[in-house]
C-alpha cells in the first residue's frame, strides 16, 4: 500500500466520524481504526488530531481551488457557481462542512493555517465576485445571500421550497448579467 493511498484512507476515516460522530468521536485509535492502520502508521501520516483536520481541510481546499477555477474560466460566471455550490449537494456534504466549522470554533489549539484556510475559502469567494462585477454593493448582496444558503443549509435550518430558492438565485443571476465585466 503507498503512502498516498494510505493518506487518503485515513482523511476518508475522519471524515465519516465527523459525519457520524463529530469532532468529538474523533480520535487517533477511533481513526486508525477505521482506516485499518496502526496508530503508528497513522502518526506517521498526522501527529496529531489537529494535523488530520488539517488535512482534511486541504483537500477540502483542493476541491474549492477546482470550483474557483471553474467559476474563473467556464461559461457559467463566477455569480452562478458560487450560487449553484452554495447549496451543499448531500447530507454528507452538509455533516462534514457543520463538522469542520464546529471543530474550527471550538479547539483553541487548532493550527492557525487550518483556520486561515477556511478564511481564504470563504474570503476568496467575495474577491471573485466583486472581480466579476462592476457594482460591488450587488456582489456583496449575492456573497450574503450565498453564505446565508450555505450557513443555513449546514446548520439544518429549514429551508425555503425549492422552487422560490432557485428563484431567488434567477433574479441574483439576472440582475448581476447586466453588472458583470465582460472580458
Amino acid at each position: 500500500m503507498n503512502a498516498s493511498n494510505t493518506r487518503d484512507r485515513i482523511l476518508d476515516s475522519l471524515q465519516d466520524i465527523l459525519i457520524s460522530e463529530g469532532y468529538s468521536g474523533v480520535t487517533l485509535e477511533a481513526v486508525a481504526r477505521a482506516a485499518s492502520v496502526s496508530k503508528g502508521g497513522l502518526l506517521y501520516h498526522f501527529p496529531s488530531k489537529a494535523a488530520m483536520l488539517t488535512g482534511l481541510i486541504e483537500r477540502l481546499s483542493g476541491l474549492a481551488e477546482e470550483e474557483f477555477r471553474e467559476a474563473r474560466e467556464g461559461g457559467e460566471g463566477v455569480v452562478r457557481v458560487f450560487l449553484r455550490t452554495s447549496l451543499p449537494q448531500s447530507p454528507e456534504e452538509r455533516e462534514l462542512y457543520w463538522a469542520v466549522i464546529a471543530a474550527l470554533r471550538g479547539q483553541e489549539d487548532m493550527p492557525e493555517e487550518a483556520t486561515r484556510t477556511v478564511q481564504y475559502l470563504f474570503s476568496h469567494w467575495g474577491s471573485l465576485l466583486h472581480e466579476e462585477l462592476t457594482d460591488p454593493v450587488l456582489a456583496e448582496i449575492i456573497l450574503r445571500a450565498g453564505d446565508g444558503l450555505y450557513m443555513s443549509a449546514i446548520a439544518g435550518l429549514p429551508q425555503p421550497d425549492p422552487a422560490l430558492t432557485r428563484s431567488m438565485i434567477d433574479r441574483l443571476v439576472e440582475a448581476s448579467d447586466k453588472v458583470r465585466r465582460r472580458p
